[in-house]
């Protein structure tokens, strides 16, 4: 249970009665719990809570909000008081609290922002031009940086002063007087390094960044690969630009792995919960995905008619065809959901199209051989005859074969032409081997009918 919901009550009476102990009630609070109880309480009492707060601690409170909530507290607490907070939230926070907020809102605050610290108007602006999915939205500016002529006592005390305004300190960047990145420096090097020893002997040479207009899943693939905690966004003269932390990144790998499974399933991605989100979105995200796939069903209804002679004639044919057509849609969507999740995490390139062809399709006969052998035993312990045992195992391995060669081919296509391969999810795969299946299966049929319709026993 969280805590919000334990003290919430409690919270609501307090600031009823006496608003000004609230702060020594939430002093052993984390700011992440007090957030939870602030999205219970009303406008007002949310607004009255941050005001009671420190400025400093309200804003971590503020910047853990959902984006409509901290609009709303912004026009309840109006520009100048807006302005206090976003002062102490994270540079990249406070970035993009100010991109989301309608002008008419984020314009007065600027101003406030402005006069009050000139240098954190342009940072935001700054920040501000890259798009919100990129290196340079998820960057913040608050970092150590150090010179390579100081020696390892100097940057100790440099650290020390500039600690409590970083974001991190568990690396430290090395930078000329241009602001150009020379080398790293991981904080265990410098604490274990002897004083009189200059930076530039102890720090570290090869240098793991991301130019800033570099979409954010490409940025947690190589923070991960590198087990890294900080990495550096630095432009194409070298500059340093700012630094992406690993809890950033947690952020985006939440918001990734919760977009991919909405496309997989056919929903275009929501970012709120499923109570916080309203019926008419709901309807706005599922809707035209279901016409598509519905209108896509019309092909399959094209498809059989094409076909009425034979089914009419066999009436095994109709009897095997969802059994069939399913072997198809379970193989492709297996594929599909592997090949996916390789391209994410950079085990799969589109260049290893070829790769991937030849690895499903050869997966794609054995399993379906597998398949057709128990097909085919059903079909022979029905007594539907050899003839028709041939034609449904025929047909289960090109089914699953195409499927899984499908399910695997789509998403790397998609990726290739700049897609989210996960819109070639499970019902798409299922749709387009559904098609595929029945012309497979009924064409087989067709040249086999002659047999087929001698040995179906009379109605």
């Amino acid at each position: 249970m969280r805590v919000g919901q334990l003290i919430g009550p409690e919270l609501r009476a307090l600031l009823e009665e006496n608003p000004g102990e609230v702060k020594e009630v939430l002093d052993e609070i984390h700011p992440e719990d007090l957030a939870d109880i602030v999205e219970g309480l009303s406008s007002d009492e949310a607004g009255q809570l941050l005001l009671e707060l420190p400025t400093d601690y309200a804003a971590q409170v503020f910047e853990r909000l959902d984006e409509e909530q901290q609009q709303q507290l912004a026009e309840k607490l109006g520009a100048e008081s807006t302005a206090e907070l976003t002062l102490q939230m994270d540079p990249d926070d406070r970035a993009d609290f100010l991109s989301v907020i309608p002008d008419a809102l984020s314009d007065p605050i600027l101003r406030h922002l402005e006069a009050q610290d000139p240098e954190v108007a342009e940072e935001v602006q700054d920040l501000q031009q890259w798009p919100e999915t990129s290196a340079g939205g998820l960057m913040t500016t608050d970092y150590v940086e150090i010179r390579p002529d100081m020696t390892v006592s100097e940057a100790t005390a440099e650290v020390r002063q500039l600690a409590d305004d970083a974001e991190t300190i568990d690396t430290l960047f090395v930078t000329n007087a241009e602001e150009h990145l020379l080398g790293v420096l991981p904080i265990k090097r410098l604490l274990l390094a002897e004083p009189n020893e200059r930076i530039s002997e102890v720090m570290g040479h090869n240098i793991i960044s991301v130019p800033p207009e570099l979409d954010q899943e490409e940025v947690a693939s190589k923070l991960a690969k590198y087990d890294l905690n900080a990495l550096p966004v630095v432009d194409d003269a070298g500059e340093l630009l700012g630094v992406i932390t690993s809890d950033d990144i947690l952020d985006v790998l939440t918001e990734e792995q919760n977009e991919d499974v909405h496309l997989m399933a056919a929903v275009s991605p929501i970012r709120e919960g499923y109570f916080d989100t309203s019926f008419w979105l709901f309807l706005v995200k599922r809707a035209p995905w279901l016409v598509v796939l519905f209108l896509g069903g019309f092909l399959t209804t094209q498809t059989l008619q094409g076909f009425q002679h034979e089914l009419a004639s066999v009436t095994q044919l109709a009897i095997y065809l969802p059994l069939l057509i399913s072997a198809g849609g379970n193989s492709g969507s297996q594929s599909s959901t592997l090949i996916i999740r390789g391209l994410a995490v950079g085990d799969i390139q589109t260049k290893d199209w070829w790769k991937v062809l030849a690895k499903e399709g050869a997966q794609g006969i054995t399993l379906g051989a597998l398949m057709a052998i128990l097909g085919i035993g059903r079909s022979l312990l029905a007594g539907d005859g050899s003839e028709f045992a041939l034609l449904v195992g025929a047909t289960i391995v090109t089914i699953v074969m195409l499927g899984c060669v499908m399910g695997g081919m789509m998403p790397i296509l998609l990726h290739r032409l700049g897609l989210d391969p996960a819109t070639s999810s499970t019902p798409f795969i299922a749709s387009m081997v559904d098609v595929m299946g029945i012309i497979v299966y009924l064409s087989l049929a067709r040249l086999l009918l002659h047999g087929l319709a001698g040995a179906a026993p009379a109605p």
